[in-house]
């Protein structure tokens, strides 16, 4: 069994962009979770997430990782982006879809040049 930490780091490394969320993006648990996950796939672009609440030990543990208390989580490139209110400030500001868009483009561009 893998330290949670590592599990975590790993989960963050593989996925440029993940969102630590109660419940899945299209079956939400919590309205924070609901609204981050609407803001992400408004921008159109494909996002991993783990459900926190079938891993009770990443919930327990990310915070402390993140040094930031609350879910939902939105990693970018291994950069912790902040919590529900950053996520729906960025999106009205017009700033989460570029920053989605580009990460996903770049990451599509490697994946082809394997």
């Amino acid at each position: 069994m893998m330290e949670t930490i590592e599990k975590i780091k790993q989960q963050i490394a593989e996925n440029p962009i993940i969102l630590y969320m109660k419940g899945s993006p299209k079956l939400p648990n919590c309205g924070f979770s609901a609204q981050a996950a609407q803001a992400m796939m408004s921008c159109g672009e494909q996002f991993a997430y783990v459900d926190i609440l079938l891993n009770p030990d990443i919930r327990a543990e990310l915070p402390h990782y993140a040094n930031w208390p609350t879910f939902p989580q939105l990693w970018v490139e291994g950069e912790l982006i902040g919590g529900c209110d950053i996520i729906l400030e960025m999106f009205q500001r017009g700033e989460l879809q570029p920053l989605i868009k580009e990460t996903a483009a770049k990451y599509k561009e490697e994946a082809q040049g394997e």
